[in-house]
């Protein structure tokens, strides 16, 4: 590995103005407080969080741009590349490579629901055009695949794909995977509402969309967990987020609901990019209760 990725890296959300353009000034004051007063250990724009589906290929290329800019090398800037075709893939990853990005994150190729095959020659092809760190990304709720462990062992022949994303929900795939490829593929948390058990059974870090309201207190749990092994301290934590990172999980409004909650938080990043809408009243009521149960 040419850098170790490790920590609790935000997935950040992208900012729109009224007129839903990229709200540049927004998301620079977003990821300055993220890094210097969050203390992140990382971030990551254009990924599902940041709505990358929505965005224009001018616009992803922008807010990599202005991510890495901002950044100024204090915390490692990991871009999501991931697109429908190889083609887009490659371009994309080129592009965050250039701009200086430490690393790229790619989920597979969604709606066309490639194989196995299908996807390791996507893979393969994107190594074989770029020299920049691969984070796998499984979530197969979003991309439509599954990518098993025995696929990742392929995978994991690549030098420059030494980390993988794992928001599959099945427990079982972090011991497998460490079991299988030791430290040679390093997981990331994807799923918040098992990130104690994740991080308990050796993952080494964790990429939370939630990190973008509480980034403290997302540190505060992977202090306790991984650096300190404080567990009593670090499920008493996880025991307050639990609320949180449910509400997350059952509705699936992770976009929504971060936008939301900064909003609430006094640090608004816009609404969603339709055809997504705001949470419901109810929704931002339940929200609003639960955060203040979480003020610092």
């Amino acid at each position: 590995m040419t850098k170790a990725f490790q920590g609790v890296y935000a997935v950040l959300c992208t900012p729109f103005t009224q007129d839903d353009k990229v709200d540049e000034s927004t998301l620079r004051e977003h990821v300055s407080y993220l890094v210097e007063e969050g203390k992140i250990h990382g971030v990551i724009p254009v990924g599902s969080t940041g709505e990358f589906a929505a965005l224009s290929e001018a616009e992803r290329k922008m807010i990599a741009d202005i991510v890495i800019d901002e950044v100024a090398g204090k915390v490692p800037v990991v871009v999501g590349t991931a697109s429908v075709s190889t083609k887009e893939t490659v371009m994309y990853t080129q592009y965050a490579q250039e701009a200086g990005a430490d690393g790229v994150m790619i989920v597979p190729p969604y709606y066309c629901h490639p194989n196995d095959e299908e996807i390791f020659a996507h893979y393969k092809t994107i190594v074989e055009n770029s020299d920049i760190e691969i984070i796998l990304y499984n979530n197969p709720s979003t991309s439509g695949v599954d990518m098993q462990p025995g696929l990742i062992a392929r995978l994991a022949e690549f030098e420059k794909i030494s980390y993988v994303k794992e928001s599959s929900g099945d427990i079982i795939r972090v011991a497998e995977i460490q079991r299988l490829f030791g430290d040679k593929m390093r997981i990331f948390c994807g799923c918040d509402n098992l990130a104690l058990e994740m991080l308990m059974m050796g993952a080494g870090g964790w990429i939370a969309p939630a990190a973008n309201m509480i980034p403290q207190l997302c540190i505060g749990l992977y202090e306790f967990a991984v650096v300190k092994k404080d567990f009593e301290r670090a499920r008493e934590l996880y025991f307050k987020l639990l609320p949180l990172f449910t509400m997350f999980e059952t509705t699936g409004q992770y976009i929504q609901l971060t936008k939301a909650g900064l909003e609430i938080l006094g640090r608004p990043c816009g609404k969603p990019r339709l055809p997504l809408l705001p949470p419901t009243d109810e929704d931002k009521r339940q929200l609003k209760e639960i955060l203040a149960t979480l003020a610092m």
